[in-house]
């Protein structure tokens, strides 16, 4: 019980009115004072179920994605997480990212909130800038056509779609993740970026007395190893091949190069065999008519090409064909290479039979 401040009480006998009014304000002051005390404990009560309020579970019953838009005001942060159901108490969630100073450190960006997460939680997740990320994957030996389709076809990008193919070799592939309000440029950048760093860190490297000075011909051999051949321990001994024809002023005869020159790289797939027309043609990127490089490449090589193809494996072989397993077979003369190829045929004539 709260007591009422002493007051000094007047003589009854020597002024009743006086006496009245003194009890009368003794019981005003009390009962302010216990009205005040009540409050106070109200408040301390109010503050208490606030803090569990904001570290208890939330409501969400499931994952779920929300949007912050760029430039949102607190109060229109504790809104939108209100009216998707992320948060139970905006008015508790915006009191405490006052109180602990990061009402200005929240951040804008594509969310995936977790089920039961708290307001602590949530607060701390909008702060760290954990935002949901996307992925583009670009494999390697894709031509800058077969880029672009993917990447104006990848829904979660903005912006219009790439309309000018970016020069053949200049972009890396490799899997690239963006957050949802990044542009079909932004990416496009990072992969001409990405090349640009991966053609520096490698170049230094190269081995000396390599059948070509610039690297415009290393990219453009890279993208013919890649093309070449899928397999890792493959592609440093197709290189060498390559580097061994080119030593020795012999074509490269590859046939990769011939599709190119009757596709243009749209698409990058012949889906047929390559006729005999096409291999006596004399368009500058078939390399059975036309000794050297072709003009340019082919293909966007990645990493593991780029670096075959300026430290290609010491060999002496100068030809490889199919060996029917998803390799090749490689031979050091001609005789050997031929006694390949039929054996490649006879697989491909019993596969066809089949």
């Amino acid at each position: 019980m709260v007591e009422s401040p002493d007051l000094p009480e007047p003589s009854e006998e020597s002024n009743p009115a006086a006496k009245r009014k003194w009890r009368r304000g003794r019981f005003a002051l009390g009962f302010l004072v216990m009205v005040l005390a009540v409050l106070a404990g109200g408040g301390i009560g109010a503050c208490l179920y606030g803090v569990n309020l904001y570290r208890r579970p939330g409501p969400l019953m499931e994952e779920r994605t929300v949007t912050i838009v760029r430039g949102s005001s607190l109060n229109a942060i504790a809104r939108t997480l209100f009216a998707e159901g992320v948060i139970a108490e905006p008015g508790v969630f915006k009191m405490a990212a006052s109180i602990e100073g990061k009402a200005g450190a929240l951040k804008a960006g594509e969310y995936a909130f977790a089920a039961g997460l708290s307001m602590q939680e949530v607060l701390a997740q909008l702060v760290e800038g954990k935002t949901l990320s996307h992925r583009v994957t670009l494999p390697e030996g894709l031509t800058s056509w077969d880029i672009v389709q993917i990447i104006n076809a990848a829904p979660d990008l903005q912006g219009p779609p790439i309309e000018t193919l970016p020069p053949e070799g200049s972009l890396l592939p490799d899997t690239y993740f963006f957050q949802r309000g990044e542009t079909r440029a932004q990416v496009l950048e990072r992969m001409r970026d990405a090349q640009l760093e991966a053609l520096d860190r490698l170049w230094p490297s190269r081995l000396e007395d390599l059948p070509f000075e610039t690297r415009a011909d290393w990219v453009t051999l890279a993208s013919i190893v890649e093309k070449e051949t899928g397999l890792a321990e493959e592609r440093s001994l197709v290189a060498g091949v390559f580097v061994n024809r080119l030593r020795k002023g012999m074509p490269l005869q590859s046939d990769p190069t011939v599709i190119y020159a009757v596709t243009k790289g749209m698409g990058g797939q012949l889906g047929r065999g390559i006729r005999k027309s096409e291999l006596r043609s004399e368009d500058p990127y078939n390399t059975y008519t036309n000794a050297g490089l072709p003009p340019g490449p082919i293909a966007n090589p990645g990493w593991a090409a780029l670096e075959a193809a300026i430290r290609p494996a010491e060999t002496e072989f100068l030809y490889f064909v199919a060996d029917g397993s998803g390799g090749h077979a490689f031979a050091r003369t001609l005789n050997d290479h031929n006694r390949n190829v039929r054996t490649w045929r006879r697989i491909k004539a019993g596969r066809k039979s089949d």
